[in-house]
């Protein structure tokens, strides 16, 4: 069986429609909207392709129309962003992101996986990077196999006591120095991660055609190209 595990897709429309694969099972970590600039379509396209999703700090925003908690200087951005997505929602589309569960625990040939957005103890919120100490404690308690988290925008594979914790990194926004969209796959019992290049062009023409303020743009074109703000 293999599985395709992808998250923060952040309404990137070029990057989804450019997965070079979708297994037997496609899996969404959450964070399908906000950033970018093709919510409706992606929510309704993930909708009728994934097989598993959890709810991301973004959906939650958008679905609930609350606030995202992000860091101050992503704060414009994101707010920005939220109500011009908000906008594009109809009811049934917005229903969809409020009911996305925060945790799901799957079991697939064998293997026990815990799926959440950011970390088991703060499902939406919780910032928790590859070399933190804190993955221990979030582990202690799960009697899983692996733990499938996003978030963080950096895919990394980490062994903690006898659980695998795997990021796949971003497919809409990666935070890996370049543009190329980040996924992981699972099959013959591991998971590997792995990157593809996208028309990242067509987004940001997109971008620019955003009702929000010029200051915005920059900054979402800079976090799409390089994964930072200059």
């Amino acid at each position: 069986m293999k599985i395709v595990l992808i998250s923060d897709v952040h309404a990137n429309l070029e990057a989804l429609m450019a997965l070079p694969e979708y297994g037997d099972e496609l899996w969404v970590l959450g964070d399908v909207v906000d950033y970018g600039p093709n919510p409706y379509e992606v929510v309704t396209l993930l909708r009728s392709r994934a097989d598993v999703a959890v709810r991301g700090n973004r959906d939650q925003a958008v679905g609930y129309e609350d606030d995202p908690r992000c860091t101050p200087r992503y704060r414009k951005m994101a707010l920005e962003t939220r109500d011009y997505t908000i906008r594009l929602m109809n009811g049934e589309l917005s229903r969809y992101l409020q009911q996305l569960p925060l945790r799901r625990t799957i079991e697939r040939d064998g293997q026990k996986f815990y799926l959440c957005h950011a970390i088991p103890s703060d499902p939406l919120y919780g910032y928790c990077p590859e070399d933190s100490d804190r993955w221990a404690k979030e582990v202690e308690a799960l009697e899983v196999d692996y733990l499938l988290v996003g978030h963080t925008h950096t895919p990394f594979i980490r062994r903690v006591g006898s659980t695998t914790v795997v990021n796949p990194g971003s497919l809409g926004q990666p935070k890996t120095g370049k543009a190329d969209a980040c996924y992981a796959v699972w099959y013959d019992d591991h998971f590997e991660l792995k990157q593809f290049p996208y028309s990242y062009n067509e987004t940001i023409q997109k971008l620019e055609q955003l009702p929000v303020s010029s200051d915005v743009k920059r900054d979402l074109e800079s976090v799409l190209i390089s994964g930072s703000l200059s």
